[in-house]
């Protein structure tokens, strides 16, 4: 029974999660959003500085800075991250 839940948990680990990174939020109006074309600017709630969250599902698990990857000559965005959530294992 031991090694089955081991195997079981095994495979579980190699699953791939998909992480959204939230760097702020808009609150335009229907009309202002209704007048976007190319190139228009959204406001959002945040600053270039502030830090963004990370979310697994609608679950937040951190927060974090952006940053280039360090070395990629594409400019690739990454986040280092400065907080991690605490996990609740009831939930």
């Amino acid at each position: 029974m031991a090694d089955q839940t081991h195997d079981a948990q095994s495979a579980l680990s190699r699953v791939p999660v998909e992480i959204t990174i939230s760097v702020g939020r808009a609150h335009p109006t229907v009309a202002e959003l209704l007048a976007m074309r190319r190139d228009a600017i959204l406001p959002l709630d945040r600053g270039v500085n502030d830090p963004v969250e990370l979310y697994a599902g609608d679950r937040l698990i951190a927060r974090g800075e952006l940053q280039e990857v360090p070395g990629d000559p594409t400019g690739r965005l990454a986040v280092r991250l400065t907080e991690v959530a605490e996990t609740d294992a009831s939930a």
